[in-house]
């Protein structure tokens, strides 16, 4: 089993008063109502249509993302060097695809090694852009700016994704830049098999990550901040010539030879400063300590903004459940994940579930348990599914593993979402998965869950007036204070109909159903940057 199969998945392929608005009549014909959708209050995760009642039901929530992968040219940009517009073109039929299909989030690779996707004083621009480190878009422009703009248009959060510790992908085709941390600080740097890698126990490399994410944080509009499962690298088994010169670790339960991360001037000023810690403590220690500060960091910088880890899927072996074997990213990648999760240190936990439900030794069910149950903080769980598998020239999914493994994690409360593993398989709709996937699970919107420990105030209420038109009731939308979304329903018949819009907006359209005629009541209420949804009031009551 591959442990890093995520990043080699197929890369070849308040109503005030009312708002008059010339004829049109008034939203405010009813007070606010209390919203029946309170921060982590369950409902259906896809209940876009319900059947009955005077009151809309609760808003249907589920956090519905895929990973866009810039690394290797995975996801977007498609190849290098293209031109800005036709990179901007890229990203929206991403966007438009993520639209279309009803998810409600991006997750975008903004820093893939050591480099940026957006403009930085920090590190360069990635080659994947421009197809030379250093170089930026032609013309120029920011693309993480625009992916926020465009994401927030379509009422779409965007999470920059970042890779902490990799300096240079063993596929990168230009010359590291003057500014390249390899350059600029290659004390910080170690060379690991065909990768340069920041050493985590470097306080420079640490700083230099932590100073990206903030930095990122400040200058743009982003949603959250999520990092993948690279901490020390994957190890890669030694050469003879490495095993001879006593370079290589031999792993005791494989019987290989591992060559191990050449930390060791870090590790002798460690041990002569007093340190007490064995070398695998002080390793996770390492990692443990950027994570905190991370986490901390983004609290003082936006409270609104989410942190997310996706760590490998198998957790520490001594906690396991029976069965359950393979890679320990506890011993390995010295990624305590178990910890930053019980220590509340994250807002979502994605853990890379890669493997299908009927395979015992990594069932995803069982897994999903487990991390379920070291979930004593009650933070959002949001798997990672290998989507990318559908199609694959070994192992391969069908469609129908995707959609069970959906359904597995809806059957569980305390698991509110998930996150397709890559935008690509639903850009190409591989065997029809994304047909399937509209048809089936993503047949409405649906809100992102709230995060009630990150604040619970409610947003203003907005201001609504409504209007009939031919075969449609038009909306004219004012956001209050802390709008970022609009959840609207609409009845037709004995059937709700929900939609969201972005607070963005200023006109929404209602049109008539052929077979039920016009809305007949309509509600909308305003949904903060955490989800939390305020009063809901009545805009429109054909009675």
């Amino acid at each position: 089993m591959q442990p890093d199969l995520k990043k080699r998945a197929f890369a070849l392929a308040g109503v005030a008063g009312a708002l008059a608005l010339g004829g049109f009549l008034t939203a405010c014909t009813t007070q606010p109502t209390a919203s029946s959708t309170q921060p982590g209050a369950p409902a259906p995760a896809d209940a876009s249509m319900v059947t009955g009642g005077d009151q809309p039901p609760p808003a249907p929530r589920e956090f519905r993302a895929a990973w866009v992968s810039t690394v290797a040219n995975i996801d977007w940009p498609s190849k290098q060097n293209l031109t800005a517009a036709q990179q901007q073109a890229e990203a929206l039929a991403i966007l438009d695809r993520a639209k279309a299909l009803n998810l409600n989030a991006i997750v975008l690779q903004v820093r893939p090694s050591a480099d940026a996707i957006y403009a930085s004083k920090i590190e360069p621009w990635s080659e994947y852009l421009s197809g030379a480190q250093g170089k930026a878009p032609q013309p120029w422009y920011d693309p993480l700016k625009f992916w926020v703009t465009e994401a927030h248009a379509r009422g779409i959060e965007l999470h920059a994704w970042f890779n902490p510790f990799r300096a240079r992908h063993d596929g990168a085709r230009s010359p590291a830049a003057p500014n390249h941390i390899t350059n600029a600080n290659p004390a910080a740097v170690k060379r690991y098999g065909r990768f340069m890698w920041m050493d985590p126990a470097e306080e420079a490399a640490s700083k230099q990550t932590l100073d990206v994410i903030l930095d990122v944080v400040r200058r743009y509009d982003i949603d959250g901040v999520h990092i993948d499962d690279y901490f020390y690298p994957y190890p890669i088994e030694a050469t003879p010539a490495e095993v001879a010169g006593n370079a290589a670790a031999l792993d005791g339960k494989t019987g290989k030879a591992e060559l191990d991360f050449p930390d060791q001037p870090a590790w002798d000023r460690y041990v002569a400063s007093g340190g007490k810690l064995d070398r695998a403590s002080w390793r996770r220690d390492n990692v443990n300590r950027l994570i905190e500060n991370i986490y901390n960091g983004i609290r003082r910088e936006k409270s609104w903004v989410r942190f997310g880890i996706s760590p490998f899927g198998l957790g520490r072996p001594d906690r396991r459940p029976p069965g359950i074997t393979g890679f320990s990213q506890y011993d390995k990648l010295y990624a305590d994940a178990e910890l930053w999760l019980q220590n509340g240190w994250l807002d979502y936990f994605t853990p890379q579930l890669y493997w299908p439900i009927a395979q015992p030794g990594q069932a995803y069910d069982v897994l999903l348990d487990y991390w379920i149950s070291q979930n004593t903080k009650g933070r959002h769980m949001w798997p990672g599914l290998f989507t990318s598998r559908i199609g694959a020239p070994t192992k391969d999914y069908q469609p129908e593993e995707v959609l069970q493994q959906i359904s597995v994690t809806r059957a569980r409360p305390a698991a509110s979402g998930h996150v397709h593993f890559s935008m690509a398989a639903l850009m190409q709709n591989r065997k029809g998965i994304s047909d399937q996937l509209r048809a089936t699970r993503y047949t409405g919107p649906a809100l992102v869950p709230a995060t009630p420990w990150l604040g619970g105030d409610a947003p203003g209420t907005p201001l609504v007036a409504a209007e009939r038109r031919k075969n449609a009731l038009q909306l004219k939308l004012k956001a209050g204070k802390a709008n970022a979304l609009y959840a609207i329903w609409a009845r037709h018949g004995n059937e709700w109909r929900f939609a969201v819009a972005p607070a963005s907006r200023v006109d929404w359209t209602i049109p008539d159903d052929d077979k039920l005629g016009a809305a007949d009541a309509v509600f909308v209420s305003a949904v903060d940057r955490l989800g939390v949804e305020g009063a809901r009031v009545q805009v429109w009551n054909k009675s």
